[in-house]
């Protein structure tokens, strides 16, 4: 595919900025992220090279909306959701109108994860996939969550880093809203209420 007059965009660790399409769709950009997007007479189509987006998709029936996402292709007309890359997995979460990847429709309230074995989908209440999408308001959500997971989503956000030494307290679980960069009142948080010590050291939080 050419990317004609294409346009890239980018963001920090720990960053968060809204993108205007010129078809007036909206993508939000999540920490690390990067996109190029060109919109011709005949479709708009996003590479996600890396990270995270949300897509809030203006309605253009004779326009796809294709996001491409490594060797995956999600596509859309009116729509609101997210897609997130992570290795040679691609996650889409799926908050209103529908979307395809191969050749899976995703109503809204789906989670699906594809990778190179096919799409696997998970349907949810919607107040719950929008706690999938709390990046959005720079804030981290979870719900029994090990704190193996949880640390490995504060680890995207931030350049000081948590390490797990002792891998038991990795399937200790943890539910709660935290601010997603601020890292030194969530190793508080730990230390009140979970038999965890936390040692600061340098950019390490170990």
């Amino acid at each position: 595919y050419l990317w004609p007059d294409s346009q890239s965009y980018e963001t920090p660790i720990g960053g968060l900025t809204a993108v205007p399409m010129p078809d007036g769709s909206k993508v939000t950009l999540n920490t690390d992220s990067r996109i190029r997007i060109a919109v011709t007479d005949t479709e708009r189509r996003i590479e996600l090279r890396q990270g995270e987006a949300f897509f809030e998709v203006a309605r253009d029936p004779s326009r796809p909306f294709v996001v491409e996402a490594g060797s995956k292709r999600v596509i859309a007309v009116g729509t609101k959701f997210s897609v997130r890359r992570e290795a040679g997995d691609v996650r889409v979460v799926v908050t209103e109108g529908a979307v395809r990847i191969e050749d899976t429709v995703l109503p809204a309230g789906s989670i699906a994860r594809a990778d190179e074995g096919g799409v696997a989908v998970q349907t949810r209440r919607l107040a719950e996939v929008e706690e999938q999408l709390s990046w959005r308001a720079g804030m981290l959500v979870f719900r029994d969550r090990t704190l193996a997971d949880a640390i490995a989503e504060f680890n995207r956000y931030n350049a000081r880093r948590f390490v797990i030494e002792d891998a038991e307290i990795g399937d200790l679980l943890i539910g709660g809203s935290f601010r997603a960069t601020n890292v030194d009142e969530f190793a508080e948080l730990l230390e009140k209420g979970y038999p965890v010590r936390v040692k600061r050291e340098g950019d390490r939080l170990v």
